[in-house]
C-alpha cells in the first residue's frame, strides 16, 4: 500500500508507467539483502517516510569502486518539510559510510522541483540528465 503512494506521486512525472497497480520494489528481498539498508519513518503507528540505500558497483573509470544508490524515497504529503527526508537520508548515509562508501546517488524526475530542492538542501547536486525519445 505504501509503495502505491510512491507510484501515485510519480505518475504525473512519468507517462511511460502502466495504468493500474504496478510494483517497483521487492521489499521482502530488500529487507534481507546484505547490500541494502531499508529505513522507514513512522508517527503514531503510521508509515510516513521511506528510503533505501543499495550498494552498487561503480564504473571502472571512476575514483571509487562502489556507491550507494538511493531509492524508495518518499515522505507522506502531510509530513513534507518537517525533516523526515533528512533523517532517512542521514541514516542511509551513516550506513553507507560504515561500509566504506564515499558517494550516494539517486534519480529524481527533472520536473519534480520540490523533491529536487529537498535533495539539494541536504547536499545533493545535479550531475547528469537522462534524456528519452519515444520512437
Amino acid at each position: 500500500m505504501f509503495e502505491q503512494g510512491i507510484i501515485s506521486a510519480e505518475r504525473p512525472f512519468d507517462p511511460t508507467l502502466k495504468e493500474g497497480i504496478i510494483h517497483y520494489y521487492d521489499i521482502a528481498a530488500m529487507i534481507t539483502a546484505s547490500h541494502i539498508e531499508l529505513l522507514v519513518a513512522e508517527a503514531a503507528g503510521q508509515l510516513i517516510g521511506s528510503g533505501y540505500a543499495r550498494i552498487e558497483d561503480a564504473k571502472p573509470y571512476v575514483r571509487f569502486a562502489q556507491y550507494a544508490y538511493l531509492g524508495f524515497m518518499y515522505v507522506a504529503p502531510s509530513w513534507r518539510g518537517k525533516g523526515v527526508n533528512k533523517l532517512i537520508i542521514g541514516g542511509l548515509k551513516a550506513w553507507a559510510q560504515s561500509r566504506g562508501i564515499v558517494e550516494m546517488r539517486l534519480e529524481v524526475y527533472h520536473e519534480n522541483t520540490p523533491a529536487i530542492k529537498a535533495y539539494e538542501k541536504i547536499g545533493f547536486s545535479k550531475h547528469m540528465l537522462e534524456m528519452r525519445l519515444p520512437i
